[in-house]
């Protein structure tokens, strides 16, 4: 007898599969993975085949600060990103001890067997400096006769791969695969020559997608010095000599309490600082004194939802990831963000700011962050954040956050922030000039993107005869 799904049933949640084709796993999800992938250009082989060595993890080791390049670093999956890539300009952690079975060599594959992040890899090449790697990762040594590990790199940062990943993966807390699992992902494996076309197509997508990250990140770049020079501001300079680093003061001299000598130092130097146009503080342009956010839990987010804004959803440019999107289950009026609301974040990434833009996305914001409501009578808003992520900006955060564990700045100390104020006309130029700056930095950085996709769906379609 044969067995047929109705036409309006979604085949994606309802479909048929032979007993005789489930191997091992009955879950539907790996039944329709197996269906969807069965079809490909060339013969299929385990992973666990294609090894000269079992699979390794990684040592149980707590990362602390590297000092030096010279160090060996250590990798983490916090250090890879979504494209297998660990950031060399990020000096990144050690440890205290480093275990010779841990030194990754030149070839070697790292997956990630847990968390969030489980099934993503990193390709190791040779650096001018050792590494080595931590416990959630497993490593893979490949048999390069049989497969080249730029080419299982390659097929790792395809859809189909992600497609057996969320397959395989066993539903929990936190999602996991082990060495063993990995093993079993079946491999297309063209011969050599076709291995090295299909990683030379990758690679070139990489090399595209770097260039116009570079080109995109000069732009950025270039924004704190035309801000600076449109203000006629020369940042204070750090004294390293310990003639300039000792000064005396007067205890009615010590601003608000304070007689750190960091903040004292920087602090007059920050008042006498000299500019193209009058000085005034964050208090003198927002209608409210500083209002703390919702101390809310984190849910998922559905497509509709009030989004949840917490620090950690700003990135360093002061816009807001989409990735990782949550709400919470109390939605207070209070804490609704309106358009050009500014915040900054109290503590942890203190300082950081982000102004609010997405009128179309309703939005509430966490507690550890701060809302000013701007008073575009005086100051443009948009000149005012891009100031609030200008380098004289940090200098400010650097000298007025509190020495802690959790370093912090409370309200009424954002309040002080000096602000140059020049004419309305003029604040309209800068932040005109650097909105440009800033969508064409996002343009590159969106066409290299788009180049390394077009490359992986390329290759997909080679491999899978599509």
């Amino acid at each position: 007898m044969s067995y047929q799904v109705p036409q309006h049933i979604d085949k994606n949640k309802i479909f048929i599969v032979k007993r005789s084709e489930i191997e091992g796993r009955l879950d539907p999800k790996m039944a329709l993975y197996n269906q969807e992938s069965h079809s490909t250009q060339y013969h299929k082989i385990q992973l666990k085949k294609l090894l000269l060595k079992a699979p390794q993890y990684g040592a149980g080791e707590s990362g602390v600060t590297r000092k030096s390049y010279q160090e060996p670093r250590y990798i983490r999956i916090t250090d890879i990103d979504s494209n297998g890539i660990v950031n060399s300009k990020e000096l990144g952690a050690t440890a205290n001890n480093i275990e010779d079975k841990y030194m990754l060599n030149d070839g070697d594959i790292l997956f990630a067997r847990s968390g969030a992040t489980v099934g993503k890899t990193y390709l190791h090449k040779t650096k001018p400096y050792m590494c080595f790697y931590a416990g959630y990762l497993i490593r893979f040594v490949v048999n390069t006769s049989l497969i080249l590990p730029e080419y299982l790199f390659a097929y790792t940062q395809l859809p189909i791969y992600k497609k057996w990943i969320a397959a395989i993966q066993r539903p929990s807390a936190q999602p996991n695969i082990n060495a063993e699992e990995y093993q079993s992902l079946e491999i297309p494996l063209p011969n050599l020559d076709i291995q090295h076309y299909i990683c030379n197509i990758i690679k070139n997508g990489y090399l595209t997608k770097q260039k116009k990250e570079a080109e995109a990140q000069k732009l950025l770049d270039s924004i704190d010095g035309y801000i600076l020079n449109e203000l006629g501001i020369t940042m204070p300079k750090s004294d390293l000599n310990l003639k300039e680093r000792i000064f005396f003061c007067n205890f009615k001299q010590a601003t608000g309490g304070r007689l750190d000598p960091k903040f004292n130092n920087q602090w007059q130097k920050l008042k006498s600082l000299q500019c193209n146009y009058p000085k005034v503080t964050l208090a003198d342009v927002v209608f409210n004194s500083g209002q703390y956010g919702a101390n809310e839990t984190a849910i998922d987010y559905k497509e509709g939802d009030t989004r949840y804004i917490r620090i950690t959803d700003i990135d360093d440019l002061g816009c807001l990831k989409e990735n990782n999107k949550v709400t919470c289950k109390n939605i207070e009026q209070n804490y609704m963000l309106h358009k050009n609301d500014l915040l900054f974040a109290r503590s942890g990434s203190v300082g950081k700011c982000y102004i609010h833009k997405r009128i179309s996305e309703p939005a509430i914001f966490a507690g550890y962050l701060i809302r000013f409501i701007i008073n575009a009578a005086i100051i443009n808003p948009d000149y005012l954040f891009y100031y609030c992520n200008c380098s004289l900006y940090k200098y400010w955060v650097d000298t007025i956050q509190r020495p802690a564990v959790q370093a912090n700045i409370n309200s009424e100390e954002f309040r002080q922030i000096i602000i140059p104020l020049p004419p309305m006309a003029k604040q309209q130029e800068i932040a005109d000039h650097i909105t440009a700056l800033r969508h064409q930095a996002a343009q590159l950085q969106q066409e290299g993107k788009e180049a390394l996709e077009k490359a992986k769906q390329e290759v997909e379609q080679m491999i899978l005869g599509k």
